[in-house]
């Protein structure tokens, strides 16, 4: 099993899929670092040489922030917008869409589930 960036990849995935395991890799880096290292994306990843590993790693560690960086930067600036009181960070603090979707309907994955219109109300008694 390979260990790329701290993170396992699947031994029976292609290399195309197991490197977007890794945070802040899809399917387009993914492919263009396969191709810069000389890999072919169909292989599995346990099929990879040591040496191929290598080349991937010092690839991804050289193209940009992944993972734990990654993470760290985007937390920041999150917390910046949130500091500056701007309308996204109001956003984000309220756990309400930032991105100009709309909440009437919609929106429950940031939303939280629903709340009923009045807590603890009791059903309507049956018609008699």
């Amino acid at each position: 099993m390979a260990r790329i960036a701290g993170v396992d990849l699947p031994a029976k995935k292609r290399a195309e899929i197991g490197l977007t395991y890794i945070y802040g890799i899809g399917r387009t880096r993914s492919k263009s670092i396969l191709f810069r290292a000389n890999v072919n994306p169909d292989k599995k990843v346990m099929e990879l040489t040591e040496d191929e590993v290598n080349r991937l790693r010092l690839l991804i560690e050289q193209e940009g922030s992944i993972e734990g960086d990654l993470r760290k930067e985007i937390s920041l600036n999150i917390k910046r917008l949130i500091e500056m009181g701007s309308y996204r960070g109001l956003r984000h603090r309220r756990s309400l869409p930032a991105r100009g979707q709309r909440t009437h309907t919609n929106a429950r994955t940031r939303k939280g589930p629903r709340r009923g219109t009045v807590a603890n109300k009791k059903k309507a008694s049956a018609k008699t």
